[in-house]
């Protein structure tokens, strides 16, 4: 069996947007639960996810972006002291608390521990159970419940510390990854291949995209048959000719068919192919090193079984 390693931390519980947000604590909970009864929790390598560095996080966005997100956390802490609101607002549905910003440097720190560790062999690849998510954060805001993101963090990381030259940014997610895209787009030693719902927030990545992008967008109601056969059409023969080092994974589970956040049909048995695809890749080009990062879901119960299909197949269970 290779070595899959699980990172978290509990400060990624304690960032909550307010009573009845769907991007909750309890989606954690809710893959640790499903690993439990699965049995499958003990068969991974677990870490903790230590905090990210600023500078590390200032290789994917600007550094005023930095700072105001870590001013905001400390503003509101003073603002809670003298009785004020407990929640600052990004947008209509992200906000911070004052736990936030702790709980981002272990999101982002989770992925470049991962991405550290793979490449060292340590292990063959990795999943970051993190919150918050990331891949709509883009170079200089945050929006749509992502604060820093943490793919893109990592994916610079790889090229920046480790000097790779060629890597890969798979994503899943029922929503573009437009923060992603606004970071790596145009960087030639990247390729981001994705598929999202269309017409659908945040309403981006159907036109005006750099080269090294492969969109797909899709209309609601596709069934999991019909993104299978889009991937190897469009996303394999551009990943083959790419001959990625390292693959990270925007690993979203909002398009599945129970939940309601998006209206794509995927079940389990489409994120079992769909990571064997992609580890396929990585077997053939990059030592099998591959970084997979929450990113939605939020269907409790679709959330939990989508990741342990995404787990077995990394860890070939």
């Amino acid at each position: 069996m290779n070595k899959t390693g699980y990172f978290t931390h509990p400060d990624c519980r304690r960032h909550e947007m307010g009573p009845g947000h769907p991007e909750c604590p309890e989606r954690l909970d809710a893959i640790e639960d499903r690993l439990l009864a699965s049995g499958i929790g003990q068969l991974l390598e677990r870490r903790e996810a230590p905090q990210a560095s600023v500078n590390d996080i200032e290789l994917a966005h600007t550094r005023m972006h930095v700072a105001a997100m870590r001013g905001l956390g400390q503003e509101l802490a003073e603002a809670i002291q003298a009785g004020g609101p407990s929640y600052a607002q990004i947008d209509p549905d992200t906000a911070m608390n004052v736990h936030t910003w702790h709980a981002m440097l272990r999101a982002a720190g989770a992925a470049l521990a991962a991405t550290d560790a793979v490449m060292a062999g340590e292990l063959e690849n990795a999943f970051c159970a993190v919150r918050p998510p990331g891949h709509h954060a883009c170079h200089d805001r945050a929006m749509g419940f992502c604060f820093f993101n943490n793919i893109a963090i990592a994916a610079r990381y790889a090229m920046e510390r480790h000097g790779l030259k060629r890597v890969a940014v798979v994503d899943f997610d029922v929503h573009h990854g437009n923060g992603t895209e606004d970071i790596l787009g145009g960087d030639p030693r990247v390729l981001m291949v994705g598929f999202f719902q269309h017409p659908f927030y945040p309403y981006t990545g159907t036109e005006g995209h750099a080269a090294n992008m492969v969109n797909l967008p899709v209309p609601a109601y596709t069934r999991g048959m019909e993104i299978r056969e889009l991937i190897e059409q469009e996303w394999m023969p551009r990943l083959e000719a790419f001959r990625p080092q390292m693959i990270f994974v925007s690993a979203g589970f909002d398009a599945h068919r129970e939940d309601d956040l998006g209206q794509l049909g995927l079940i389990e048995n489409d994120y079992t192919w769909i990571t064997t695809r992609v580890k396929d890749i990585a077997k053939k080009y990059a030592s099998g090193r591959i970084v997979s990062s929450l990113e939605g879901g939020y269907n409790l119960g679709a959330l939990g079984r989508s990741v342990e299909a995404h787990l077995r197949v990394l860890a070939d269970l």
